[in-house]
């Protein structure tokens, strides 16, 4: 058997070719210069905005690859925080990611949790309308979606210059609601029949049955909508233009002419450390499976 499969799972280099060593040897040589260009290309961007962000701005100009010749500036950091005003525009940023995260994950959640566990007697169109609304270019969307803003139909006040216009319709993510109802329609619907029988609800099911199994996707979508949240600058322009409450991301490009370059560097630096930490922080829940065996086996 262990013969048939060897034979039949072909790549490019036969068996043969690889115990000979200069095929081994220019195999390893091509996949270590496919990860340093991949590294470069990754890393790069940011590497170089950590270095221009405590270099002095005459050296960013002349030699912008150079590594530091005229000595390191940390003055940069503490004049783009207190000058720039990045604590105040970080509280808002912070504060409108927070907002479309909770939201984004509440209509997600309990969206997926619907279409795949429920499933509702008109469960297939709904979805098909979710997936037919990815098609639809948000630049369309732009101006009704504003209108609403100005006058929403329950309310019947202004949401104009208020995070909840920037929070409330970034809870219409379809790619999450699907990401959510394809992962929700993968777990095992053993525990769910079996949580139904010991007479939990539909409620009582979503909460301690289905979550807690759900935290791989739950990570991925947190990311998703955190990151997305954090770069966004066209909506939040547009629902808040008072500058008191716009983000980083709006902030920033309209301080850029009223400030030095090495304090613009060191700006955009420290205001990209939260979506770095945060990818850190939540790449172990990609490819973990620990939420959803832990919930099998308990």
């Amino acid at each position: 058997m262990a013969a048939v499969k060897s034979t039949t799972d072909r790549g490019l280099l036969a068996p043969t070719d690889r115990r000979r060593a200069s095929v081994r040897w220019s195999t390893r040589l091509s996949h270590g210069l496919l990860l340093a260009i991949l590294a470069v290309a990754g890393l790069g961007p940011m590497l170089w905005l950590a270095k221009a962000a405590v270099t002095p701005t005459q050296d960013t100009l002349r030699n912008p690859m150079a590594l530091w010749p005229g000595g390191i500036d940390l003055a940069n950091l503490a004049e783009a925080w207190t000058r720039v005003e990045i604590d105040k525009y970080f509280f808002n940023t912070i504060a409108l990611a927070a907002g479309s995260w909770a939201v984004q994950l509440l209509v997600a959640a309990t969206g997926g949790y619907a279409l795949a566990v429920l499933r509702p007697r008109l469960g297939r169109y709904l979805s098909g309308a979710i997936l037919a609304t990815l098609f639809v270019p948000s630049v369309v969307l732009l101006v009704p979606l504003y209108l609403t803003i100005l006058d929403p139909p329950v309310l019947g006040t202004s949401m104009l210059n208020t995070f909840w216009a920037v929070w409330l319709p970034a809870g219409a993510n379809a790619f999450n609601v699907l990401l959510m109802q394809r992962f929700f329609a993968n777990l095992p619907r053993e525990i769910f029949e079996a949580a139904r029988v010991d007479g939990a609800g539909p409620y009582r099911l979503f909460w301690s049955i289905v979550l807690p199994m759900s935290r791989p996707v739950i990570g991925v979508v947190s990311v998703f909508a955190v990151i997305a949240s954090w770069k966004d600058f066209l909506w939040p322009m547009l629902v808040l233009p008072d500058p008191a409450l716009q983000p980083l991301s709006v902030r920033l490009p309209a301080l850029q002419q009223f400030v030095e370059l090495d304090v613009f560097l060191a700006a955009l630096a420290i205001s990209s450390l939260i979506p770095i930490a945060l990818f850190l922080v939540f790449q172990r829940l990609f490819l973990s499976s620990a939420g959803l065996g832990g919930a099998v086996k308990g």
